[in-house]
């Protein structure tokens, strides 16, 4: 991000609102998936406009384990890249010495 400061305020408004589009486009993405997931796993009959006791547990559970595979998954990203940040820093470090 340090980059994005380096920008005209005109170009940091523009890259912001690009990046909030796109953090939305992954949201609908991910959500649409989740909805898609679960459905297909866990909805079996149409008898009803209404889930059924089970299909509305089996939607529960696949939900749960969705979000929290999903947070996992951007903990270890946002870990790898500190991770990478301070590799880069240090390496940085070493070549000023």
């Amino acid at each position: 991000m340090e980059a994005v400061q380096n920008l005209p305020p005109h170009e940091q408004q523009e890259f912001m609102k690009t990046l909030e589009q796109m953090q939305m486009k992954d949201s609908l993405t991910m959500y649409n998936n989740l909805v898609e997931r679960c459905f297909d796993q866990c909805v079996s009959s149409f008898r009803s406009k209404t889930l059924d006791k089970s299909e509305a547990t089996c939607v529960e559970n696949c939900s749960g384990r969705f979000i929290k595979m999903t947070q996992r998954v951007g903990l270890r990203f946002a870990e790898q890249q500190a991770l990478q940040q301070k590799r880069a820093a240090d390496a940085a470090a070493a070549a000023a010495k």
